[in-house]
């Protein structure tokens, strides 16, 4: 199961958008690793993850984009990925100590630049920060958008996790 350690100040996500990204997560999670981890023996479900989310300001996702990345702007979200590769990753999961989750990173959600983008977007706002939730497990788990084939790539394992949720 995954678990989800927020930090929200401003108390912007509320307890459904909560339930709506661990059930991505773990979709995510699951079509990412669900066929290698059987032939292991294991089942996502019984494996641990844990991801640490953080709703920030533009001051706050400037500075770190800033600091991370040398872009001295504002972005609408970050990803801090715990592994290299997805391959690390599985060696883990099949690894791990039973009463320790599986670390996989950080996401950081700007809410002002969602906002932004749910209104040019037409999506709303709950649409528009999950999206940018499964964006960024999609980072963590190793993904990128930096060609146009990985961008196709990455967009249709969104959808796919976006689809299966029901949003």
């Amino acid at each position: 199961m995954t678990e989800i350690v927020y930090s929200d100040e401003r108390a912007i996500l509320t307890d459904e958008m909560k339930g709506l990204f661990r059930r991505a997560a773990d979709e995510a999670l699951g079509r990412e690793f669900g066929e290698e981890l059987e032939a292991l023996g294991l089942a996502m479900p019984g494996i641990d993850v844990e991801i640490a989310v953080s709703i920030v300001d533009d001051e706050g996702i400037r500075a770190l984009n800033r600091d991370y990345r040398g872009k001295d702007k504002v972005t609408d979200v970050l990803s801090f990925p715990q592994y290299e590769n997805r391959e690390d990753m599985l060696r883990d999961m099949a690894r791990r100590d039973e009463k320790s989750a599986l670390l996989m990173g950080d996401v950081v959600i700007c809410h002002e630049q969602a906002l932004r983008q749910a209104e040019e977007y037409g999506t709303g706002e709950k649409r528009e920060i999950l999206y940018l939730f499964v964006h960024s497990i999609m980072h963590l788990l190793g993904y990128d958008h930096i060609d146009e084939e990985e961008r196709r790539t990455m967009r249709a394992k969104e959808e796919a996790v976006l689809s299966a949720i029901g949003d």
